[in-house]
């Protein structure tokens, strides 16, 4: 973890501006009273609590707007304080003031930089022990479960001859059964790791994503991708992979949609990547689950930044913009 020594205070401090305003104001008062023919007697009269009230409420106007303007970097980093979201790039704090207001600024945006660099090592981290995992359990699904059960699968084919007449549609049923597990195991190894992402790249990954996702759900989905991307970084691919593939899930499970649009496009410097539906939109006064801080998370980590909107359809909008980098084969 990287260490950074405290800014130095520079110029008066803040003790001092504000007793330097106040005893101005003072002694501009003592002034005004020793060269203007403004008295007071006892009783006071009307015309001098007048005066006095006058003067007493111009010194307390021009004391408030002096102690704004000392206070205001304040006021505006409190406020920056409180909208700081990390999973939202969070950019550092315009510097404003002098002395110790400056150096609270700087040790605020020094430690912005911080928990920011902090916060990419330790989402790396366990992006790719879930990668990982990911990836064993994949593996396991298919070397083991599936072909155990493909073997299952023949056997059952091999007794169908030797049943009797009357047993044959229940073995018929036990062998749909076990066909559609193996399918189902299939698809989710699949899910698990996109083997297609690895050997044709990320159009043919998402196209088959999408195809899938229809197959199961009965939501269409129109593909509108680029067929000629930028070639881009493993990570980067299985992150807009893994984007796409949870904006999907998120339709199927709340959305209520009927039809998604998936868009895949760039320009010389840029990759869009847009997910929209058309279904009953964002929920009011929701907050973000884990599964909307995971593609925030995986969208930083590759320099990108994610939107989520209300679709002109009335729908959700997820959105992904990041950098052209060039790939790491």
């Amino acid at each position: 973890m990287t260490t950074s020594r405290a800014p130095r205070v520079g110029g008066m401090s803040l003790f001092w501006r504000v007793f330097t305003a106040n005893a101005v104001l003072l002694i501009a008062a003592a002034v005004v009273l020793g060269v203007t023919p403004v008295t007071v007697s006892w009783p006071i009269a009307v015309t001098e609590a007048v005066v006095l009230g006058l003067g007493l409420a111009g010194m307390l106007a021009v004391n408030a707007v002096l102690l704004r303007l000392a206070f205001a970097p304040l006021t505006a980093l409190a406020t920056r304080m409180t909208q700081v979201d990390l999973l939202d790039q969070p950019h550092p704090l315009a510097a404003r003031g002098r002395g110790e207001i400056a150096a609270l600024v700087a040790a605020f945006n020094d430690m912005l930089a911080r928990l920011e660099a902090e916060r990419r090592e330790s989402t790396g981290r366990a992006v790719a022990a879930q990668e990982a995992e990911r990836r064993r359990v994949a593996t396991e699904l298919h070397d083991e479960v599936g072909q155990t059960m493909t073997g299952v699968l023949m056997q059952l084919e091999r007794l169908h001859d030797g049943v009797a007449d009357d047993r044959r549609d229940e073995l018929r049923d036990a062998q749909e059964a076990v066909r559609a597990s193996v399918e189902e195991v299939t698809r989710i190894a699949h899910e698990l790791r996109p083997s297609l992402l690895d050997h044709l790249g990320l159009v043919s990954a998402l196209t088959e994503l999408s195809r899938a996702f229809t197959h199961r759900t009965g939501i269409t989905v129109e593909c509108r991708l680029d067929p000629h991307p930028p070639a881009l970084d493993r990570d980067v691919e299985l992150a807009v992979y893994r984007i796409v593939q949870e904006s999907l899930t998120n339709v199927a499970r709340h959305a209520g949609a009927r039809r998604v649009e998936l868009t895949l496009r760039h320009t010389p410097d840029r990759v869009h990547v847009e997910v929209v539906d058309d279904g009953h939109g964002l929920p009011a006064q929701t907050p973000a689950g884990a599964g909307l801080r995971g593609m925030r998370e995986r969208a930083i980590l590759i320099g990108g930044h994610l939107t989520v909107t209300t679709a002109p359809s009335g729908g959700v909008r997820v959105g992904l913009d990041l950098p052209v980098q060039g790939p790491d084969r």
